[in-house]
């Protein structure tokens, strides 16, 4: 059995007041799961400029896999501002070369050999990304111990509606947060309902094999039909909470292809996360007592 793991969608750079620092989820959960031992990929694209080669080096020095194609648009920046208040105010520019990442032969190749792959919407924007994620998904092997992970991860108004339901048509595992839920519930019109309700609704319409709902300093769940697992969060010094959301995914996964059972996965990966916000960065070294469990 082929094990796989992919982070699909947008590679940038975030560019804050003070400094730039790569970001996009898929290269932070690729890069976690890699801690865990498996063999992961990133896929996306950068462009012909020094901010693409940098992202590459980046990438190598950290040794994370990857299969980037270089494309003819600008590669991925997210403008940060703070308001007066330090709220942060995100920019994300369009037009770039993630929007571009083009379906190859040797993409075509990797989805063959894949087991699992966390996707999002923001990378589905664009018509060229958005089909060459729908082409990975269709082509990976089905059956039982395949993985689709539609981490939904809302960002602007870089979604909709169509996108959002064919992404839960074909995922069989969906990611999403307290305040998620409700903006998908306004737009799928199930709003006057518990969350715990809106995620049996999900799970039956969609007949996912799991939705992971995350809730802040609230704790996590878990749904599983027929069952549910629940976790604290546990109370830790925040340095930032960035990637700290995508080390989780990678954590929980990681955990299920190596046998653990959906309540041991979902211990580990609060703890992977908790660790994840009381450091600078969304890729910080784990530590053994968490990879080695």
């Amino acid at each position: 059995m082929n094990h796989i793991v992919v982070g699909m969608g947008e590679a940038l750079w975030d560019v804050l007041p003070e400094g730039k620092k790569i970001g996009g989820a898929p290269a932070n959960f690729a890069y976690h799961v890699s801690q865990f031992g498996l063999e992961s990929r990133v896929v996306s694209a950068v462009g012909e400029d020094k901010l693409g080669m940098e992202i590459l080096e980046n990438f190598r020095a950290k040794k994370l896999n990857c299969m980037i194609e270089t494309v003819p648009y600008p590669t991925g920046t997210v403008q940060v501002e703070l308001d007066a208040e330090g709220v942060p105010y995100y920019d994300i520019k369009e037009g770039v070369a993630w929007d571009n990442i083009p379906f190859t032969p040797a993409l075509e190749g990797l989805a063959k050999q894949t087991r699992a792959v966390c996707f999002g919407s923001l990378a589905q924007r664009s018509v060229v990304s958005r089909e060459t994620i729908n082409r990975f998904l269709d082509t990976m092997p089905e059956g039982e111990g395949q993985y689709k992970i539609f981490d939904i991860n809302l960002r602007q108004g870089f979604y909709t509606k169509d996108i959002l339901c064919n992404s839960m048509q074909k995922c069989n595992i969906l990611k999403i947060n307290d305040e998620e839920l409700v903006t998908v519930s306004r737009m799928f019109g199930y709003p006057g309902i518990d969350l715990q309700d809106k995620c049996w609704i999900l799970i039956a319409k969609y007949n996912l094999k799991m939705l992971i709902l995350t809730c802040g300093v609230n704790g996590s769940y878990v749904f599983t039909p027929g069952n549910i697992s629940f976790v604290e969060t546990p109370k830790v010094e925040v340095a930032d909470t960035v990637g700290a959301g995508d080390s989780f995914t990678a954590a929980f996964v990681s955990s299920i292809l190596k046998g653990k059972s959906v309540n041991e996965a979902h211990r580990l990966a609060v703890e992977v996360s908790a660790f994840v916000c009381t450091q600078n960065g969304a890729m910080p070294l784990l530590p053994d007592y968490l990879t080695q469990k």
